[in-house]
């Protein structure tokens, strides 16, 4: 395993707050470069289990040789029907998901992912998805636009952007994130073109990705999939899936309401082990500038 593919963020409080036994049945949901994945197997004796999805067919050129280890080639918002092929349906005793974009996806220029240097509008996770960026930003709607950039950027001015957009579509479509870039430089200052770009970049890539319906099927499927006092550690880096993570691992659900029974009595069906998200320190931040924004919270199944 390649150790330059991936720096894991948060590597210790994530894997510690798995509470793994020997022989543990474990869920790696998002690969990436391996870090947490050979963490936990370091962890886990001859009995123990780690299944690991990744829907990036690079991920897995980096895949661990260990009998132990089952790697699975699809988005994890298909746990339970992988889960219920080998019968580990229910049964699972910890599950984790570190939620951001890997650096090789990042460091990979041509994937369009990074705001350096030029690449075609891709931003596809799955190489075989049909929808990209270039399709997002030349055939979506203004009003389509102006969502995406308000839901998952928080651009105050995500409508001159959309409307920016769509008014060089018209001309010539946009081929490439330099052209992208060039076109909405205008729109913010000199010292903060970084933190738009970002943002920018952001919205498109959750949009392609549909990560947060990806993340929505994906949470609605940790609790079924876990046994009683099983743990979910989730590392989230922005604040449109740190509320779904958070409502989630409080009550089960997305609205974050704690069911009742008859009497009216709260029937709780997950405990948060975390009661405010753990972050990285500022050593880590130095190391791994990326890691700056990441949240993690843990939750226990009751």
């Amino acid at each position: 395993m390649s150790e330059s593919y991936h720096t894991p963020v948060l590597m210790t409080e994530s894997v510690q707050g798995l509470n793994l036994k020997p022989n543990s049945i474990v869920i790696d949901a998002t690969f990436g470069g391996g870090g947490h994945s050979a963490a936990i197997l370091k962890q886990l004796g001859k009995d123990g289990k780690l299944i690991a999805f990744d829907q990036d067919s690079d991920a897995f050129a980096n895949k661990v040789n260990d009998e132990r280890f089952t790697a699975v080639n699809a988005n994890f918002r298909y746990l339970v029907n992988f889960l219920k092929h080998i019968k580990c349906h229910g049964k699972v005793n910890a599950i984790l998901a570190d939620l951001g974009v890997s650096s090789h996806q990042f460091d990979t220029t041509e994937r369009g992912f990074s705001i350096r240097g030029e690449a075609a509008l891709d931003m596809r996770m799955n190489k075989n998805s049909k929808l990209s960026a270039k399709t997002v930003l030349n055939t979506y709607t203004e009003a389509q636009l102006i969502k995406i950039f308000r839901d998952y950027a928080d651009l105050d001015n995500a409508r001159r952007v959309a409307s920016t957009i769509c008014r060089q579509r018209i001309s010539a479509p946009l081929k490439t994130t330099a052209e992208l870039i060039k076109l909405l430089e205008p729109l913010t200052a000199p010292n903060k073109q970084a933190q738009f770009f970002a943002q920018v970049f952001q919205a498109i890539r959750i949009e392609v990705n549909d990560e947060m319906g990806a993340l929505k099927d994906f949470l609605n499927q940790c609790l079924p999939a876990l046994s009683a006092g099983g743990r979910i550690v989730i590392i989230s880096y922005h604040s449109v899936e740190d509320r779904l993570v958070k409502n989630y691992l409080r009550s089960g659900n997305f609205e974050n309401e704690i069911a009742t029974d008859d009497f009216g009595r709260a029937k709780k069906i997950i405990e948060p082990i975390t009661k405010k998200p753990l972050v990285p320190d500022e050593a880590e931040i130095s190391a791994n500038p990326r890691s700056r924004s990441a949240k993690l919270r843990i939750a226990e199944k009751l």
